[in-house]
């Protein structure tokens, strides 16, 4: 209505989601919290068809030992797994709480990253489809849709294949040549995404093999156009930053734990 009197703020292409809390006031409730968001996490991956067999996982680092990582047990479908079914690895690739044997891959990858990037809390990689059939173009993605962009000057081509990773210095060269993005594309391979956050990396894995879907339907249906760099700028900010993903992550989990209570466990 005009002539109220009524301030408003300038309009600006920033999203204002809310904060939400990344710290809790304990290191033993901030290990609850990663975990709880690491099992949540592999049944939303589940949900969304990307498990493949045994392969697959998705690490958080622990709080109070930043050299170890909780991770998957091996062989555990995404969709069964529950927050006392995940393992604590050390720095030498050991078990050092849980009963089950954990992913060799698993060590050899997220070891190298979580030593590389102290930033990063957890890394997330599966052998999802579409991550997987744009893996074998041997390309970055481009900035034809707007959720592509949080990726936009933010992810790397890994172009080296030697089969499984299951060797540490493999891992290392991929934490090398990721330096400080925040998702790979590993050739032949899949894609991988890391994150200040479980919710964060998570979410942007999410993203990513949507991105590559999306895509791999625009280039069969003709030429998609290109963002232009300030275009793709503006998304990035917009799609790209951490609260956009914890909140998105979030709308997720919540449906999760009410449907699949036992997550929790």
């Amino acid at each position: 209505m005009i002539g109220t009197g009524a301030v408003h703020e300038p309009v600006t292409d920033e999203l204002d989601l809310g904060e939400l809390p990344e710290r809790r006031s304990s290191v033993e409730e901030e290990r609850e919290h990663r975990k709880r968001q690491l099992a949540i996490a592999f049944r939303m991956f589940a949900r969304h068809g990307f498990d493949e067999g045994v392969a697959g996982h998705l690490t958080a680092r622990d709080p109070e030992f930043p050299e170890r990582f909780w991770v998957n047990p091996f062989a555990v479908h995404f969709s069964r797994i529950r927050v006392s079914d995940l393992l604590l690895i050390d720095e030498h690739g050991h078990v050092v709480h849980g009963g089950r044997r954990t992913n060799k891959a698993a060590f050899a990858i997220h070891s190298a990253i979580h030593a590389a990037r102290p930033d990063v809390v957890a890394i997330a990689h599966a052998h999802s489809l579409h991550g997987r059939a744009w893996a074998a173009l041997d390309r970055t993605l481009d900035p034809i849709v707007q959720e592509a962009c949080a990726f936009y000057d933010d992810h790397i081509l890994f172009d080296e294949y030697e089969g499984l990773v299951l060797e540490v210095q493999e891992g290392r060269r991929i934490a090398e040549r990721l330096g400080t993005a925040r998702a790979a594309i590993l050739r032949h391979h899949g894609l991988l995404t890391v994150g200040g956050s479980v919710e964060e990396a998570a979410w942007w894995f999410i993203a990513m093999d949507r991105s590559c879907q999306l895509q791999l339907l625009a280039e069969a249906a003709g030429r998609p156009r290109v963002m232009t760099d300030g275009e793709a700028r503006t998304a990035a900010r917009q799609f790209g930053n951490a609260n956009m993903a914890r909140h998105n992550f979030r709308s997720f989990a919540e449906a999760i734990v009410a449907q699949e209570p036992d997550v929790l466990d």
